[in-house]
């Protein structure tokens, strides 16, 4: 069975982590057809939302160390860069990404969660980061740009698990919902995003990712050329 199930219908993709019996660990099929899906979905003009979801009682248990048996050193860099490749492209989608986490998010399992735009969790939705109490490194830089670097330390340094409550007060998750409501949460999201006009959506995630990693001259120098774009589109009125 593939690692990784696509669907699309009516504007939203789907990409379910589909290791159920691996707790979803993250091995080389999974982080290709991550990397394949993503670049597929970014030269979409059809998808205007993407879930990211996963079959089993785990969102994703962290790499699949098994796999990693017998590798050598170039083994071992060629998976971990294909990882990264895969979040990036996740993270680099044009339309809104939105992970809906309904157990534990170990190590890798972070770094997709935190590669989508946000993140809907339930109550069994958990978040851990034990890549250098394991002996490898991981999973550095996304967290502590969300939860700040010292609490994304405490994770990395003591293996500290972080509940979904925790998370949501820590701004990683911005809905926690009983699992009984999670449908009605994600059409309610659905509903919305939608609606609005694609341009929009895009132009929107488009400035705030580039201008959280400049200063405000910066930011705001790209939500104006964003806005010109839009204009010389002829869509001032938002209706594309």
């Amino acid at each position: 069975m593939s690692a990784v199930l696509y669907s699309a219908a009516d504007g939203v993709a789907t990409l379910t982590l589909n290791r159920p019996e691996s707790r979803n660990a993250l091995n080389l099929e999974m982080c290709e057809l991550l990397l394949k899906f993503s670049l597929e979905l970014s030269a979409s003009e059809d998808v205007k939302l993407v879930l990211v979801k996963a079959n089993g009682p785990v969102f994703c248990a962290g790499a699949d160390l098994k796999e990693r048996e017998g590798m050598g050193a170039a083994q071992v860099r060629d998976r971990r860069m294909k990882g990264f490749a895969a979040y990036a492209a996740l993270e680099a989608l044009p339309m809104p990404a939105v992970a809906v986490v309904e157990g534990p998010a170990v190590g890798s399992g972070c770094e997709i969660a935190g590669a989508c735009d946000f993140i809907v969790a339930t109550p069994a939705a958990s978040f851990r980061t034990p890549e250098a109490i394991r002996g490898t490194v991981g999973a550095t830089q996304r967290l502590p740009r969300v939860l700040g670097k010292r609490l994304a330390k405490d994770m990395m340094f003591t293996g500290r698990i972080l509940s979904a409550e925790e998370a949501r007060e820590a701004g990683l998750v911005t809905r926690l919902v009983a699992s009984s409501d999670l449908e009605k949460t994600i059409e309610e999201i659905r509903t919305e995003i939608l609606k609005a006009p694609q341009s929009a959506l895009r132009l929107a995630k488009r400035c705030i990712d580039a201008g959280v990693e400049l200063d405000p001259k910066g930011a705001l120098e790209e939500e104006i050329a964003a806005i010109e774009e839009q204009l010389a589109a002829g869509n001032w009125m938002g209706k594309k």
